[in-house]
């Protein structure tokens, strides 16, 4: 008790940083589920109308959100896979393996994760077009994996450093092979790590915008974030907010749950050492 009295001013400058969010999360869980009388802010009545988009097809010309949704969790479940994979063995390499320019590629990793995505927009608009990759899924897959790839690759060369070497050596004074002592002897050991690149990277697809927007405008290929963008940009003055609050509860939902079931998951990332 005597400790949580003493933490209470930082209690404090969190809940109001914390308050502005708060209050908006309450607005867009409160409209989505009611009505009220134009030009007041208190609800009249509870209705679930504002969700008719998970039964009906709204007549926008959009496609449905279902086939959205689809898109939206193929597009983060393939990059989160393709980054936990590649981090994987890339962070292996980089922490176990002396090879020429090693500090190099180091320090080019930090480097290319400091690069802001609309910086390199122009230059991978015009691969992709060039690779026939523009207005594809696959193109944005592939674009967000390799701007993710450093972050990922960073943080499991860290979880590989705190692994004893000696582990190692005694599995191959054993017997096994390398490829052996490394699946089940020192996989286990960074599994904390790569449960959180595969989380973080699953919702770092699941919540991009500047991607799918300008590299896969096409409705075959549009996903949650640019679907919100089109029923503001479609609606104009009339559109449908309540509406638009609704899809992105629908939006936001898998992202909280995911929050809630993997936060000790998500802490471990900051488990991992950082030796060069």
């Amino acid at each position: 008790m005597q400790s949580n009295f003493r933490n209470w001013p930082v209690l404090l400058v969190l809940f109001v940083f914390s308050a502005p969010l708060l209050i908006m999360l309450t607005f867009l869980l409160v409209d989505a589920f009611t009505t009220k009388v134009p030009g007041t802010m208190i609800p009249n009545g509870l209705t679930f109308h504002h969700f008719r988009f998970l039964w009906t097809d709204l007549d926008d010309g959009s496609w449905g959100i279902w086939g959205v949704t689809l898109n939206t969790f193929n597009f983060a479940l393939f990059t989160s896979l393709s980054v936990s994979a590649i981090s994987l063995t890339a962070g292996y390499a980089l922490s176990r393996l002396a090879f020429p320019a090693r500090g190099f590629f180091l320090g080019s990793l930090i480097v290319l994760h400091a690069f802001p995505t609309v910086t390199l927009i122009i230059a991978i608009f015009l691969i992709l077009q060039l690779l026939g990759l523009y207005n594809t899924l696959i193109g944005v897959i592939v674009v967000k994996a390799a701007l993710e790839l450093p972050f990922g690759i960073w943080v499991m060369k860290g979880f590989y450093d705190t692994v004893p070497w000696e582990i190692e050596m005694a599995g191959v004074q054993d017997g096994a092979s390398r490829f052996t002592v490394w699946w089940q002897l020192v996989l286990p050991q960074v599994q904390p790590g790569l449960m959180a690149i595969l989380i973080f990277s699953f919702l770092s697809g699941w919540s991009e915008f500047i991607l799918p927007m300008v590299l896969a405008p096409g409705t075959e290929a549009q996903v949650l974030s640019t679907y919100l963008a089109t029923m503001l940009l479609d609606g104009g003055t009339q559109a449908d907010f309540n509406l638009f609050k609704a899809v992105g509860l629908f939006y936001a939902l898998p992202v909280i749950i995911i929050y809630l079931v993997f936060q000790n998951k998500l802490m471990n990332i900051y488990g991992g050492g950082t030796k060069g």
